[in-house]
């Protein structure tokens, strides 16, 4: 149950003068197990969040390349050990722009320090394994990230106590967590160590999110008010990610012009990586295809942590897999690592997309659609294990994987857009009232000796 503070965004600004540094204050909690907002109106993500997503792009995309460029299973183990703590950062943003939102000179300063402090991260992650310099520059970058994202939590936790105790006990423990990254400064650290300390440290991160948000911390710190999220908000962020990712698909088909001149084999290849990209972004909008849904955020607190969590293998695979695919256009064919790397890639996102419809809650009652929930959905995960075992197909080349990848995404959007038409419906609308309507004419009154004009 949702209970506004009755105070709209004209009276807020009416009451507030334009301070340079405003008061922090929780967005939204819960109080006796009841949502109260502070303020009645829907969120979107503000300007310098979009912002921020820009200079994702580019990280993104360079850990992509890296990646493509020595494809072996080393390889793919430093990609998502750099990858998953650039999500975390992104992560840390979210929640504070979510819960203590107000866009003041402070916020828009700490999105630009961060910012700057990510240049330096993305620039030397991908080489944490050909010098100790990038390792210590990428390993304190990140981490001075997470703590100056700590300590406005911790100023946050002062100036407003709806989440103040679950707010200490994340610094708190996130804070210990950092410390697991300690061994990667030396230089005597065999790399196997770095290797276990990262991905230890790594998932102890994700743990203690879940941990320290969870209604088990929520009942040992006995809250009277505990963390809530604005839903809206936070679905419009995680899309702008997932939207991110998909434009390693599109960035490189046309890049460098390499699908020029006219028509060929390499802009084939471009038009359906496009295609393909296209249906994954339809794929993420369809969801589960009811008529009728509860989103995970809104649904129960185990698919709300589902939901955050799919994202990053989510986002992992379909930025690998969509980079290769892009790549394809330069290339004259594929080498055996990046056609695994291709089919794991898109496979593994189609399974985490699979696992994303099935968390959101059908409300439609039984017979509503054409087909069931489970039906409209199977397609997808035959669809991942196909295009997880094509690289076996050894004697296809680069074209004719793309396309009979690109025809199963197609069969599979088509067959859950009609699998979710309600029941008797039609697949033309009639069009009506088409013609302008006639116009009454318009009587002047005179009056006294005034000449009435026509």
């Amino acid at each position: 149950m949702s209970e506004a503070l009755g105070i709209d965004e004209h009276d807020l600004k009416a009451q507030n003068p334009r301070f340079l540094l405003r008061q922090p204050k929780a967005l939204q909690w819960f109080e006796h197990g009841r949502l109260v907002k502070r303020h009645d109106c829907e969120r979107q993500a503000g300007r310098f969040e979009l912002f921020l997503d820009l200079l994702y792009v580019a990280i993104l995309s360079n850990f992509a390349d890296a990646l493509a460029e020595d494809i072996s299973g080393a390889k793919l183990v430093k990609y998502i050990l750099v990858l998953a703590p650039s999500w975390h950062v992104w992560s840390d943003i979210r929640e504070l722009m979510n819960s203590f939102y107000n866009d003041d000179l402070l916020q828009r300063l700490l999105i630009l320090w961060l910012m700057a402090v990510l240049v330096v991260y993305g620039n030397n992650a991908p080489m944490v394994d050909e010098d100790i310099g990038a390792m210590r520059a990428a390993v304190g970058s990140y981490m001075v990230a997470r703590i100056t994202c700590n300590l406005a939590h911790l100023v946050f936790s002062f100036a407003d106590y709806h989440h103040r105790r679950q707010q200490r006990l994340w610094v708190g423990l996130s804070t210990i967590c950092l410390c697991i990254y300690i061994p990667l400064y030396f230089e005597d650290v065999p790399v196997r160590g770095k290797i276990a300390a990262a991905a230890v440290a790594v998932s102890l991160e994700e743990i203690t999110w879940i941990f320290c948000y969870c209604p088990a911390a929520k009942k040992l710190l006995r809250v009277k008010y505990s963390t809530a999220v604005d839903v809206p908000h936070e679905i419009d962020r995680f899309a702008a990610f997932y939207i991110i990712v998909l434009g390693e698909f599109l960035y490189l088909i046309v890049k460098g012009s390499n699908a020029a001149i006219g028509l060929n084999e390499r802009l084939l290849r471009a038009v359906w990586t496009l295609v393909i990209a296209f249906c994954l972004n339809w794929l993420y909008t369809h969801a589960d295809g009811s008529m009728e849904s509860t989103h995970p955020l809104r649904h129960n607190v185990y698919t709300g942590f589902s939901f955050a969590v799919l994202h990053l293998p989510l986002i992992a695979s379909l930025l690998a897999g969509g980079h290769v695919a892009a790549a394809s256009v330069a290339e004259e064919d594929f080498e055996d690592p990046q056609r695994w790397l291709l089919c794991e890639g898109l496979g593994v996102g189609m399974v985490c997309l699979y696992v994303f419809a099935l968390i959101h809650g059908s409300q439609d009652e039984p017979g509503t659609l054409f087909m069931t929930k489970h039906v409209r959905l199977i397609l997808r995960p035959i669809t991942a294990l196909i295009t997880i075992l094509l690289p076996l197909a050894h004697h296809l080349n680069a074209t004719e994987i793309l396309s009979i990848i690109m025809a199963m995404y197609v069969a599979c959007l088509v067959w859950e857009t009609v699998g979710s038409l309600k029941k008797g419906a039609c697949f033309f609308e009639h069009w009506r009232e088409t013609d302008y309507p006639e116009e009454v004419p318009q009587v002047s009154e005179s009056k006294g000796n005034d000449l009435a004009t026509p």
